[in-house]
């Protein structure tokens, strides 16, 4: 079950009459080109069917972006500091839940097991909601080591780790493209609301497709 994502026509309208198209990145480079994808393990995925459901655009994404020399980069949530802000918010039980969220052992091992990894995938582990907050993962300094200047973002959940993720990816000069429907959240308004906010004022919003065909066309053009 995927979401029935969408972003207002209206929404398109307006940037198209900004800057005369519809996407701010009509183009990439797979060899500078990274998809991070957020939170993709069984802690989140058994309990919800959205989650479940974007495995499958992941690995295809995945795939077709190592193929044509990309970086496919895994992130997953590392024990969050068990004090007193967290227990606030979640209570005792829950910020004890999502401290081992991220299961124990090596970072390969703690993904979704229908997930596709390679032995030349990143691997990185984050202890705040963004993948690129300073300190707290090193994700960009290791994209930055290998000249990337655009990310994929996948993952789950769409309107917490996955936003978090993009729009400080956008904040840090990337160009950063969210992934409609390889995004999980735990209903269709909260995706589509990060959706429709990331598109307006953060970055570009597309399907799988679309994405697989900039791969495609940048492969070809490299």
């Amino acid at each position: 079950m995927g979401h029935a994502w969408s972003i207002a026509e209206r929404e398109y309208i307006r940037h198209e009459t900004r800057r005369g198209r519809r996407f701010a990145f009509e183009t990439l480079r797979p060899a500078m080109t990274a998809l991070v994808v957020v939170d993709m393990v069984p802690f989140f995925a058994e309990q919800n069917p959205y989650c479940r459901a974007v495995i499958a655009p992941i690995n295809e994404l995945a795939t077709a972006l190592r193929l044509a020399g990309g970086v496919v980069a895994w992130v997953l949530p590392g024990p969050d500091p068990f004090d007193a802000l967290s227990i606030a918010h979640n209570g005792v039980e829950g910020a004890a839940a999502y401290r081992g969220s991220g299961g124990v052992g090596p970072l390969p091992g703690r993904l979704c097991p229908e997930l596709r990894a390679a032995a030349d995938d990143l691997f990185a582990e984050k202890t705040a909601a963004s993948a690129f907050f300073p300190g707290r993962c090193d994700l960009n300094e290791r994209l930055v080591a290998r000249g990337v200047d655009t990310v994929l973002v996948a993952g789950t959940v769409t309107n917490v780790c996955v936003e978090a993720t993009a729009r400080d990816a956008r904040t840090l000069g990337y160009r950063t493209i969210l992934v409609a429907d390889a995004c999980a959240a735990r209903t269709d308004a909260e995706h589509n609301a990060t959706l429709h906010t990331f598109y307006r004022s953060f970055g570009d919003v597309r399907p799988t497709a679309d994405v697989l065909g900039l791969i495609a066309s940048g492969a070809v053009a490299r």
